[in-house]
């Protein structure tokens, strides 16, 4: 908080009797916030952004600020805070912070009292400079949290969750009437993947565009902040142009969670500012919707930094903020799944030293020892470490990202100083998400509610755009796991239906992504309007984004015909059917001006898209895909396993008697040799059996597919063959006493030259 904004204080605070001579510190307007986090999840329930000291264990380093003060002498404090496991009455306090006024500490440790968000006490202090520096000094590492910091000669101050109510404006010195930010064509509120899609879209069709996000960075759940790989297959289908702008900027990380750098925050944010026709407002959260007559006229957010609050006109709005806020804030019709649905993941890393690290016990985690939990393999704990099932994901977030925490600390308390101590001594934590990663919460209703029957019967519509190619994932709390906390389970299981066309994809229907009774609210992302079954395919990021890109393409089309989401439908949709077959980087400056295909645009891909693992195109000799092969017995495809050859590849149990048979025929006579292509996994097969058989006899082998392949990461040598021209040479893999799943990707024929 700079200096400026005290002096105005001083001005205002004189007509304020109750508050007179007080100063109010936003813990987020620090000039550093050190080593501290910008926490924004929480602003619709506890009422403000505030900072978290998510140390890992270890604290985190002071966050500073320069206060200038009305005048000298004695001030009440209070520290707007909380102790975050106080909820469940568990032992300690985590969240102990210290405030520092002109170097020293207050003696009260603050985040030790309430379960709720309260003012602290902090006792009373003498100012002796009117600029004084003040800093907060975390004193664990374990998530201390920090709203704000009242300096008064007044009374207690409010705890009123009502987002910026008029008390803290007051003494911060902000303007009644909002910062006006108007003349867009499309306002589109959330920075995941759905709203870069629907912005980046829009803004190459000549709109002028609003993108708000209230995080610092873009991507949503598949920024460096939650680190949910990208999943669901694009450009492909009816439109295989639908996705080339999600080819721009999506992540292509190897596992999931995966490094900082694989998530390309910097890459996302350059493609978006790169747009002349987008303004983005990073750090700005919306909090209050205009409507008049059926339709939305403004949209109120707020800068979590400055707390600056502004007023967004346009024509058009898309909420894609996941949670359908936008929607439920202007009374769109819309839904909620009471019983079943999914939870909130916060995922976590560790490494191991060449030194022993300790770790503090954590008497306040969740009890667990390492039978109590999956074991992190590969040093990740995955997607599977969620919570929240049924619990109330929009008013209880907080709480439910609180107990993921309490669950990941737990986990390697247990792995650091219970039973897993002795494997574990030069273990640390290198990284754990703070940002949850929700999968389901509020839904917004379109004029069509798209169920699980219409994707699996392959119901056709005649507005089928969007394809989803992911399995309608629904997840659960995995039984095993839950024993010891059933009214929360932690580790969830995922429940696939895998009759879904997973290369062409399932066209969902542009009716989904308009608002059936708010006129001008167009919806992309989780918060579409599907049934909790049909979430399970649509929700994955890609495929949130190539929604994205529908809206618009649908908002450029309304905006020059002056018309609804819903009359593009009604009357235009051979208008945006044109749209959607163009290349993603074709642009115009406005809406009426000529469409250029730039000479960098992608090539067309075809109705199965460009090859999702490794281009058969690219690789030497000859590839026989599995879909080439001849299969026996029930195989299930995959593509989470990276590295695989085509499109995807094959996994069937061991002793289910599948069988599948690639075969090549000689071009030319001579020496060949014989690769076959596979995705390691522990719990692929260790004796997993292959065959290679020609005229002259048969070759058995058993491949270790639990061991990465030697040549390249994706093959492992079967041999050389002298082969005849036109000789064939079938191999072959089956499942018995395999030892595990066996896999089937490809083969590779290599002849000598």
């Amino acid at each position: 908080m700079n200096a400026s904004r005290f002096c105005i204080l001083a001005l205002l605070l004189a007509a304020s009797p109750a508050f007179a001579q007080s100063v109010l510190v936003e813990a987020e307007s620090f000039d550093s916030h050190g080593g501290w986090k910008l926490d924004t999840q929480f602003i619709d329930t506890m009422g403000s952004p505030y900072l978290l000291a998510h140390g890992l264990g270890t604290p985190v380093k002071d966050a500073a600020t320069t206060v200038t003060f009305p005048e000298t002498g004695e001030y009440k404090v209070f520290v707007r805070t909380k102790d975050w496991v106080a909820r469940w009455k568990a032992t300690g306090t985590p969240g102990r912070f210290q405030l520092l006024i002109a170097g020293s500490p207050l003696k009260t440790e603050f985040g030790t009292t309430g379960a709720d968000w309260h003012w602290q006490p902090g006792g009373t202090v003498t100012i002796t400079e009117k600029k004084t520096d003040l800093a907060l000094r975390d004193l664990t590492g374990f998530c201390g949290r920090c709203d704000a910091i009242l300096f008064t000669k007044g009374d207690v101050p409010p705890n009123d969750d009502t987002i910026l109510p008029k008390w803290r404006r007051e003494l911060l010195g902000l303007a009644e009437k909002p910062t006006e930010k108007s003349g867009y064509d499309l306002v589109v509120v959330g920075g995941g993947y759905a709203g870069m899609g629907a912005a980046l879209s829009a803004a190459r069709m000549g709109c002028k565009v609003a993108l708000i996000q209230n995080r610092p960075v873009l991507g949503g759940n598949g920024s460096s902040e939650v680190r949910v790989w990208a999943m669901g297959l694009i450009r492909r289908g009816k439109y295989p142009r639908i996705g080339e702008i999600i080819e721009e900027f999506c992540d292509h990380a190897k596992k999931s969670p995966g490094t900082y750098e694989e998530f390309g925050d910097a890459l996302k944010e350059k493609v978006v500012r790169d747009e002349p026709n987008i303004d983005l407002f990073l750090n700005h959260h919306a909090y209050r919707v205009e409507t008049a007559d059926n339709r939305i006229t403004a949209v109120h957010a707020f800068d979590t930094r400055t707390s600056e609050h502004k007023r967004f006109g346009g024509k058009l709005f898309s909420d894609c903020t996941g949670h359908g806020t936008v929607g439920f804030l202007a009374n769109a019709d819309s839904d909620m799944t009471d019983k079943g649905r999914m939870g909130m993941s916060n995922m976590w890393a560790w490494g191991e030293g060449e030194k022993p690290a300790t770790y503090p016990q954590t008497p306040w985690a969740l009890d667990l020892e390492m039978k109590d939990f999956p074991y992190p393999r590969e040093h990740h704990g995955q997607w599977f470490w969620e919570s929240g099932f049924d619990k109330d994901a929009l008013g209880d977030a907080e709480g439910i990202r609180d107990w993921n925490l309490r669950a990941v600390f737990g986990a390697f308390n247990a792995m650091k100083n219970r039973d897993g101590a002795d494997q574990h001594k030069t273990a640390f934590l290198t990284w754990v998400a703070y940002i949850g990663g929700p999968r389901e919460s509020r839904r917004l209703l379109g004029d069509i509610v798209l169920e699980q029957s219409d994707i699996v019967d392959k119901k056709e519509f005649p507005d089928g755009c969007v394809p989803s190619t992911w399995s309608i994932d629904l997840h659960y709390p995995k039984q095993q796991y839950a024993e010891k906390f059933p009214d929360n389970p932690f580790i969830a299981i995922a429940v696939h239906d895998r009759r879904i066309d997973r290369l062409y994809g399932y066209p969902v229907p542009y009716r989904c992504f308009y608002s059936r009774n708010i006129e001008n609210l167009f919806m992309a992302g989780r918060n579409i309007s599907v049934t909790h079954q049909a979430l399970g395919t649509t929700r994955v990021m890609k495929t949130c984004g190539m929604m994205g890109e529908v809206v618009g393409k649908a908002a450029s089309i309304c905006t020059l015909q002056t018309c609804t989401p819903r009359d593009v439908y009604e009357r235009y949709l051979d208008d945006l059917k044109k749209l959607l077959e163009l290349p993603g980087k074709a642009r115009r400056e406005t809406v009426s001006s000529e469409i250029i295909i730039p000479k960098d645009a992608l090539p067309l891909a075809g109705q199965f898209g460009p090859p999702t693992g490794l281009d058969p195109e690219k690789l030497d000799g000859v590839i026989i895909d599995d879909a080439d092969a001849k299969q026996t017995g029930k195989w299930t495809s995959g593509s989470g396993l990276k590295g695989y050859v085509g499109y995807n590849y094959l996994y069937a149990g061991a002793n289910s008697g599948a069988k599948i048979a690639f075969e090549y025929k000689a071009e030319k006579a001579g020496s060949h040799e014989i690769r076959l292509a596979y995705c390691p996994h522990e719990n692929r097969g260790k004796t997993v059996p292959v065959t290679v058989k020609t005229k002259a006899g048969e070759k058995s082998l058993k491949i270790d597919m639990t061991k990465s392949p030697p040549i390249d990461e994706t093959f492992i040598s079967l041999g050389s063959l002298n082969l005849a021209k036109g000789e064939s040479v079938t191999v072959t893999i089956s499942t018995e006493d395999a030892g595990g799943n066996a896999h089937a990707d490809a083969i590779q024929i290599l002849p000598a030259d």
